[in-house]
């Protein structure tokens, strides 16, 4: 899933990838993985992006779907010398992510339960 609304407003203020990558300390290159969607964006990283262009989150944020969370499990991480850092906040942040979502999807699941609860008492009257 591709950041329209990142990309969008990046380019709206005149600011280059270079520039945002050098804002959350990587290269360019693994800033254009992070606009396209091939690797997440983590938190902290969308404050300091929003913060760098003068914009709330809200309107630079897309959430992540969980299938691009799981296969950016195996990224790999050179972008600073703390990289071992880097990858235990990642690892946390995907824990919370995925939690997130399956809470998310526990809460649709037990409205659907009811849904078809309530369905199924109305059928036998």
């Amino acid at each position: 899933m591709q950041k329209e609304k990142l990309r969008t407003v990046r380019k709206r203020k005149g600011y280059t990838q270079q520039q945002i990558a050098d804002i959350i300390a990587t290269d360019v290159s693994n800033y254009s993985r992070k606009e396209s969607g091939e690797v997440k964006i983590v938190q902290r990283e969308w404050d300091k992006i929003a913060g760098f262009l003068d914009v709330p989150v809200e309107e630079i944020y897309e959430e992540e779907e969980v299938t691009t969370i799981i296969n950016n499990n195996n990224s790999t991480f050179n972008d600073s010398p703390g990289a071992g850092s880097n990858i235990n906040t990642f690892n946390n942040e995907l824990s919370i992510s995925l939690i997130k979502n399956l809470q998310e999807y526990i809460v649709l699941l037990k409205e659907e339960i009811s849904r078809l609860s309530e369905k199924q008492n109305n059928s036998k009257k």
